[in-house]
């Protein structure tokens, strides 16, 4: 009875609308900071090098560098503190946790940007049929016309 109870609550406090976060990923966190009476909201950039827990537990790791020191933040997904979540790009990894990253300085710490396939192919493979296409019509236009 109870653990039906705490999961409804659970259920209830997980925030919607958040991007799928991924190891490698570069992304801004934009996080409320209260001030005595004031707030604001600061924005925290690097790179997500852990994620962990799932549901309204899960946190993920931030690292940045600041002044060629390493910073690393956790955050909770759900908190009510993360104002927003935005992904600023895409890193290639083969592994779940990157704290190799921990041990690198300078363009070694990089990540590959992760490929995204052969969609532009497809794309540009589209535009080509599409021009075809419209060439063609216009030929069997042309050709009516000079029918008549």
């Amino acid at each position: 009875m109870s653990d039906a109870i705490l999961q409804a609550v659970q259920q209830s406090q997980i925030q919607t609308g958040r991007p799928v976060v991924s190891i490698g990923d570069t992304i801004d966190v934009h996080v409320r900071i209260i001030e005595g009476a004031k707030e604001r909201i600061q924005v925290f950039t690097g790179v997500v090098i852990k994620r962990q827990g799932s549901g309204l537990e899960q946190t993920i790791t931030v690292r940045r560098i600041v002044a060629n020191e390493g910073v690393e933040r956790t955050f909770p997904i759900n908190s009510p503190r993360v104002a927003q979540i935005d992904i600023v790009r895409h890193g290639h990894t083969r592994r779940s946790k990157l704290y190799y990253l921990r041990e690198r300085v300078g363009k070694k710490r990089r990540l590959r940007d992760r490929k995204s396939g052969l969609g532009w192919l497809t794309k540009q493979q589209g535009k080509a049929d599409t021009a075809r296409t419209e060439s063609e019509a216009k030929e069997k236009a042309a050709e009516a016309a000079a029918a008549e």
